[in-house]
């Protein structure tokens, strides 16, 4: 797959998606720690995702790096708009800045369970 094929795929991906989280792995088995986390985080607070393995494609893994001019994985798109990885969605949820963005899009999510995640960690 070419860079601008792989571009597409992403590009094409995040807008006709409401929430996407490339990561290694997907949100049943996950296969790094990082994107463990955000998945999880996702997975708790009921929000219904597009999961992307970036280990089952290369040039989409790299692509996206790219795409967002970010140099890791995982990533968490909402509504088209690039979040951030996997310590920046952990400050968002505990600060609750994720609840504000995922209400602000018109994202379902369960808000009792996000709130259990901040008082877990308080």
């Amino acid at each position: 797959m070419s860079d601008s094929d792989a571009r597409s795929r992403i590009h094409e991906t995040v807008q006709n998606n409401d929430v996407v989280l490339f990561m290694k792995g997907t949100r049943a088995m996950p296969q790094c720690g990082f994107s463990s986390k955000v998945a999880g985080i996702l997975n708790y607070i009921g929000v219904d995702y597009t999961d992307v393995n970036v280990l089952e494609d290369e040039a989409i893994r790299q692509g996206v790096k790219d795409y967002s001019d970010w140099p890791t994985i995982p990533q968490l798109y909402v509504k088209g708009e690039f979040v951030g990885g996997c310590d920046i969605a952990i400050e968002m949820t505990l600060s609750g800045e994720l609840d504000a963005l995922l209400e602000e899009k018109g994202i379902a999510f369960d808000k009792a369970a996000a709130e259990r995640i901040r008082e877990s960690n308080s």
